[in-house]
């Protein structure tokens, strides 16, 4: 894909997310509720520590799963990527993955100071707080036993609209063999939502209050 058409795509999709965003904010005003607006982009890591971003995608219509992630620096230099193709599973199960993929592999590089992102409030609950009896326990319980390790590791959600690298990276998943596969150095397509997030664009996102 060229630049131009890099650009071209970029400012579809914004114009999508605007007329979305739009679309949510008249119906929730018609019913009664207010809305803010507000803009939002990727967040850097504080200084000293590393960003993960990750995410889970899902092709119902197939059956098929896959998730990815990205690690970068407070200044929003490519470390490594990742991209899985978990085979089959529920969107939890893939969000689930794509954090613990995540967490191994920063720990595996050397970072000590991780601050994960992830746009999947439900796989930040189940961390927190899935009992034995949940069916995603196993793989909670293997996260959960990677956050307990010598290292500071922070959890936090962010909006979709934040997360464009994480999602791009998982998608790709679909295409690859069975399996997990590295990203040390990023091609054009990925170079291109990195550069976009270092730039700090920001997509508008309405919330209902």
């Amino acid at each position: 894909m060229t630049w131009p058409d890099q650009l071209v795509r970029r400012a579809r999709l914004f114009s999508e997310q605007c007329e979305e965003g739009f679309e949510k904010r008249n119906s929730v005003a018609e019913g009664g509720r207010s809305v803010e607006q507000h803009w939002v982009s990727w967040q850097r890591p504080p200084t000293g520590w590393v960003g993960l971003n990750t995410d889970g995608s899902v092709v119902l219509a197939q059956g098929r799963s896959a998730a990815g992630g990205v690690i970068r620096d407070s200044e929003g230099r490519f470390l490594v990527a990742y991209s899985t193709n978990l085979g089959g599973g529920s969107i939890t199960n893939a969000e689930l993955a794509g954090i613990a993929q995540g967490l191994q592999l920063a720990w595996e590089r050397g970072y000590r100071k991780v601050a994960v992102q992830t746009d999947s409030s439900t796989a930040i609950s189940l961390i927190h707080s899935a009992e034995t009896a949940h069916p995603h326990y196993t793989l909670v319980a293997y996260i959960r036993r990677l956050m307990e390790r010598e290292w500071e590791v922070s959890l936090s959600h962010v909006f979709r609209e934040s997360n464009f690298v994480a999602d791009h990276l998982a998608s790709v998943g679909h295409s690859l063999a069975i399996g997990t596969h590295m990203v040390d150095f990023p091609g054009a397509e990925l170079r291109y939502w990195l550069y976009f997030d270092t730039l700090g664009v920001q997509t508008p996102r309405f919330i209902a209050i």
